[in-house]
């Protein structure tokens, strides 16, 4: 198990390299484009079409720390560690959203799930798009080893103001679920969903949710689907208050272990990501 976790923590850090790295390459590249802007003109146009495809010139980000605490009959403890980073060019755009979940219900440990993702987005910009993702998962609540899933789909932008968002996407995947006890199940699914933002009263607060609902593709009743609401509360550019509520579904666990999880945390998040 620590052996995975460490697998899935190196790839989040070399993915959050390699988009920093990127990004700044970028911005020096831009730097320097201002003293040779006669050597531009005689670069063929097809080069400057690669070029601007495969520039990254912005970067966003933002820290999250969510959590619970009781004491008494039940003493409970749970930390939620998570973070959205995006990078962003006129026709790609690069994501990941890592999270790491730790918990205990007196005394016993309960979570300690790891989750990393990358979605890489082309013409992110348009009101319809095309996108490819990845994401590697453990989950020591619902015993799983290691789950991967990967596959492409297409997005569509039903709202896009300032004040309110909403995108629809919808994408075939392969799963690959490796459980503790159960044998190791490989499947299709296709992956819905549903991503917002609305803002209310001038930003003071607003509403960020996001839904997956994922059938498998040859059996309906293997079910999978997940939904995080936030009502945050923005104190300044960089810093927000913010309480979560999470319900998540699978339809096939192991023996003992419950098909339905929900939770409500309270916290901060840090950065420049709105």
């Amino acid at each position: 198990m620590k052996k995975i976790i460490f697998r899935l923590f190196s790839s989040l850090t070399f993915c959050f390299l390699t988009l920093f790295s990127t990004y700044t390459f970028a911005q020096q590249a831009i730097r320097d484009s201002s003293s040779v802007v006669d050597s531009i003109k005689t670069i063929l146009p097809d080069s400057l079409k690669k070029m601007e495809f495969l520039k990254l010139d912005t970067l966003t980000y933002r820290f999250i720390g969510d959590g619970n605490f009781t004491r008494g009959n039940v003493n409970r403890s749970l930390m939620v560690l998570r973070a959205e980073i995006i990078a962003t060019g006129p026709v790609i755009s690069i994501a990941s959203n890592p999270r790491f979940t730790y918990g205990k219900q007196n005394g016993i440990l309960a979570e300690r799930d790891s989750y990393v993702d990358l979605f890489l987005d082309v013409f992110k910009k348009r009101k319809t798009y095309v996108f490819a993702l990845g994401n590697l998962e453990t989950s020591n609540l619902r015993g799983i080893t290691l789950r991967v899933l990967a596959g492409a789909g297409i997005g569509y932008r039903v709202l896009n103001s300032s004040k309110n968002r909403l995108v629809l996407t919808n994408a075939i995947v392969h799963e690959s679920t490796n459980f503790r006890e159960l044998p190791t199940i490989g499947i299709q699914r296709n992956s819905f969903r549903v991503k917002g933002r609305h803002s209310f009263a001038k930003d003071r607060f607003r509403i960020n949710h996001i839904t997956y609902v994922q059938p498998a593709i040859t059996d309906i009743s293997n079910l999978r689907w997940n939904t995080v609401v936030s009502l945050e509360f923005p104190v300044n550019k960089w810093v927000v208050l913010r309480t979560s509520f999470e319900n998540s579904y699978e339809s096939v666990v192991e023996a003992a272990r419950k098909r339905d999880d929900s939770r409500i945390t309270f916290g901060i998040s840090i950065g420049n990501k709105q």
